[in-house]
């Protein structure tokens, strides 16, 4: 492993454990917990939370992909955020996936691909709305599910990967949260690579080669066919001058977006800001996403 992905984990374990201390389940979601659906009980498996009083009720979905640099996160990490959701009157789907360096891409967007997979095939023993599938992504968890709508929706780019999704299936809409969409090698101005391209060395089987850089692009398999999407960004995140890049590549091909900055240069915010699920700004926030999906119920 690679001093940055050694450093990704430790400090924002450190960062998580600060965020999250004294949180609980709250008493009106119903969880159900550590559900297999892969071969490895650790690294593939997810958690379901429904509000108890939708008991016996059909619900909307929201697919949740965690971010962590490509390296870091599980979904531990994401219970609460996830929860939060569900408390807006949706069923949640929050995942583990396979990690980097351990598993190389496209590792870890197959095992996105197979938690889809899961939530079709289970739909009536957990209450889910086959035709209102929606998902989120933050971070490194925005870069794949930029790729896995593309998967879907593209057939030329879907045939770059060894599996395939669902028939037919598309996302009903989708939400990107301060995420990496076009992705370069090149050095910096002082001759350096930034965290995201030492990661991408511990991501990528070639280390970052042109061709693997095309493959992991967001915006290039773009087509009309693409979910509608909301993104958004925030004062202090670091990756906010990716989001103008999406946003012309969806405006070109005319996909319906919505586009939300948060903060102001008297209340500035930080990347994944909507996680802090007690902070009024993260409220805004997933409201805001949650309101957007249900334009499309």
């Amino acid at each position: 492993m690679s001093q940055a992905s050694d450093m990704v984990r430790k400090t924002f374990t450190e960062g998580d454990d600060v965020r999250d201390a004294g949180l609980t389940t709250p008493e009106d979601i119903v969880r159900f917990d550590n559900i297999v659906y892969g071969p490895s009980p650790k690294e593939q498996s997810l958690d379901v939370y429904r509000p108890r009083q939708a008991e016996g009720l059909t619900l909307p979905v929201i697919v949740s992909i965690h971010g962590g640099g490509w390296v870091y996160g599980d979904k531990e990490r994401y219970q609460y955020y996830c929860m939060n959701l569900a408390q807006r009157g949706f069923a949640v789907v929050n995942f583990t996936y396979r990690l980097a360096p351990e598993n190389q891409f496209p590792a870890s967007l197959e095992d996105t691909n197979s938690v889809f997979t899961w939530v079709l095939a289970n739909a009536e023993q957990y209450g889910f709305d086959r035709e209102h599938i929606f998902a989120v992504g933050d971070s490194a968890g925005a870069h794949k599910l930029g790729l896995y709508a593309s998967i879907c929706t593209n057939p030329e780019y879907a045939a770059n990967y060894d599996f395939q999704p669902p028939k037919d299936f598309v996302p009903t809409a989708i939400a990107l949260n301060c995420g990496a969409y076009v992705i370069s090698m090149s050095p910096g101005p002082d001759g350096s690579d930034d965290l995201t391209q030492l990661l991408m060395k511990d991501l990528l089987p070639n280390h970052g080669t042109d061709e693997e850089l095309e493959l992991i692009s967001v915006v290039n398999p773009i087509t009309s066919d693409y979910p509608p999407t909301l993104f958004m960004t925030c004062t202090g995140d670091f990756l906010k001058d990716q989001a103008p890049l999406l946003a012309a590549k969806l405006a070109e091909v005319e996909v319906p977006h919505l586009f939300r900055f948060y903060g102001d240069k008297d209340h500035s915010l930080g990347h994944v800001f909507h996680l802090n699920i007690r902070s009024a700004d993260a409220k805004l926030c997933n409201d805001e996403e949650c309101a957007f999906f249900r334009t499309f119920l």
